[in-house]
C-alpha cells in the first residue's frame, strides 16, 4: 500500500484506531454559494486543520463539502484549481492528509493529491455503480489506477463500499461483503463503509462485514463519543466530521474540545 508521503508510519500501522478529523471547505468559485475570497476559504480550512490537530486527529481529509449540490463525476478547472490551493494550507501543517473531490471527482483528486503531496484520497464509485443524488455514479477503480500508475503517485485509495446518499438497486443482488471484496479486487487500499447519510451511524455488523475482504477498513460517517470506542475495537480509522464541528452543525468550525472529547472516547470506550 502506498505510504503517506512525509509520513514516518501508515496510519494502518499504528497500534490504535486512527482519528481522521474532515475540513470541510467553504464554497468554492463557481459553485453556487462562493463568497468570493480564496483567503477566506484557505484561513477557515487551516482554522479547521489547526483545531483538529490541536484535538487529537492523526490525520485530515479534505472536503469541497461547501459546494453542494455537486457536480457528478467532474469538476471545472476552477474548482480544481482553488480546492488544490487550500489542500496545499492544510497539507503544510505535515499531517498524514487525503482529498474527496465531490462529487465523485476522483481522478481530479488524484491530481490534487499529487501536487500537493496527500496520502490518499477518498473514492465514490470506485467498484460498482449507484444512483446518487447528483445521479448515476459509475465505476472508475480501471481508469483511475492506471492513472496513478502514469503519475507515479503515492496516493492511496480508500474506496466508498455502499456510500451514502446512494442508492445500490442496482447492486442489491450482492451483500456488503461481497461488495467490499469486489473493491478490494479491483484494487482498492482501503475500504469504508457509512450510514445511510451525512450523521447518520455506521453499523457495526457493516464494519466487520467489509473487513473480510482483508483491507483495512474505516468508519466514514455517524460516528459520535457514544459508539466511538465500540467502532475504533474494529475499525482501523474513523472519519469524523459534523461531531467535531460546533453544536455538531457541519456547516461551523471545528470545535478542538469536542475532538479532544471524542479521541478520549475512542481510548476508553
Amino acid at each position: 500500500m502506498p505510504r503517506c508521503p512525509g509520513a514516518s508510519v501508515s496510519l494502518f500501522e499504528l497500534d490504535r484506531c486512527a482519528l481522521v478529523g474532515m475540513v470541510h471547505l467553504r464554497p468554492l468559485p463557481g459553485s453556487p454559494a462562493w463568497g468570493g475570497s480564496m483567503a477566506e476559504v484557505i484561513a477557515a480550512a487551516r482554522r479547521d486543520a489547526e483545531a483538529l490537530l490541536a484535538g487529537g486527529c492523526d490525520a485530515l481529509l479534505v472536503e469541497n463539502m461547501g459546494d453542494v449540490p455537486y457536480l457528478r463525476c467532474a469538476v471545472p478547472p476552477e474548482t480544481v484549481a482553488a480546492f488544490a490551493v487550500a489542500a496545499a494550507a492544510v497539507t503544510a501543517l505535515g499531517a498524514p492528509t487525503g482529498v474527496q473531490v465531490l462529487a465523485a471527482a476522483n481522478r481530479e483528486a488524484l491530481g490534487v493529491a499529487t501536487a500537493v503531496g496527500a496520502c490518499f484520497l477518498r473514492a465514490e464509485g470506485f467498484a460498482y455503480a449507484s444512483v446518487a443524488d447528483e445521479g448515476w455514479i459509475d465505476a472508475c477503480a480501471g481508469p483511475l489506477l492506471r492513472a496513478r500508475r502514469a503519475l507515479g503517485a503515492e496516493v492511496a485509495i480508500w474506496a466508498d463500499v455502499q456510500k451514502k446518499h446512494s442508492a445500490h438497486a442496482v447492486t442489491s443482488d450482492l451483500s456488503l461483503a461481497e461488495l467490499a471484496k469486489g473493491a478490494a479486487f479491483c484494487g482498492a487500499d482501503a475500504l469504508i463503509v457509512t450510514g445511510i447519510a451525512t450523521g447518520v451511524p455506521t453499523r457495526l455488523d457493516d464494519v466487520t462485514a467489509a473487513a473480510s475482504a482483508g483491507l483495512p477498513v474505516v468508519v466514514g460517517s455517524g460516528v459520535t463519543p457514544d459508539d466511538a470506542g465500540m467502532l475504533a475495537r474494529e475499525a482501523s480509522a474513523l472519519v469524523v466530521g459534523s461531531w467535531l464541528k460546533q453544536d455538531g452543525d457541519w456547516r461551523r468550525p471545528v470545535d478542538a474540545e469536542r475532538v479532544a472529547a471524542l479521541r478520549t472516547a475512542m481510548r476508553e470506550g
